[in-house]
């Protein structure tokens, strides 16, 4: 089970990612110049009326989204993680999974948030990043 806190502590092993609150919600967002590596997201109205018109609903914990290596790779994340990533209508074209901290593995939100970073950093970054600690597991 994992917590913002741990979001956090992740998000602050990895250099060029500062942390703000954002604007939409008030929540909590890591990202480098180059985008969001991972955002707390609660629900808008609209996600509310339109996953109850399909007959879901949003989880009671906090949620974060994490963005992902293309729709491809939000696909793979959501085929294979069923109970740990979600996708919600207004998320569908974008290259991002939602989990609700509660419901993910604390090693896999790891996993998952390095390769988030390792998409939006430089790839000078990336490069020095992956020479020092080697290729992340695969998700």
């Amino acid at each position: 089970m994992a917590t913002l806190d741990d979001v956090r502590a992740i998000c602050a092993e990895f250099p060029d990612v500062t942390e703000s609150v954002n604007g939409h919600g008030g929540g909590a967002s890591w990202r480098t110049k180059a985008g969001q590596v991972v955002w707390e997201r609660g629900p808008r109205k609209a996600d509310l009326a339109k996953l109850a018109a399909l007959g879901r609903t949003w989880p009671d914990g906090v949620v974060v989204a994490i963005r992902t290596d293309g729709l491809d790779g939000k696909a793979g994340l959501l085929e294979t993680f069923p109970n740990a990533f979600f996708d919600i209508p207004h998320f569908e074209a974008w290259p991002a999974v939602l989990t609700e901290l509660g419901g993910v593995d604390l090693q896999l939100l790891r996993e998952t948030i390095t390769d988030s970073w390792l998409l939006q950093t430089t790839a000078t970054t990336r490069d020095a990043w992956l020479a020092e600690h080697g290729p992340p597991p695969a998700s």
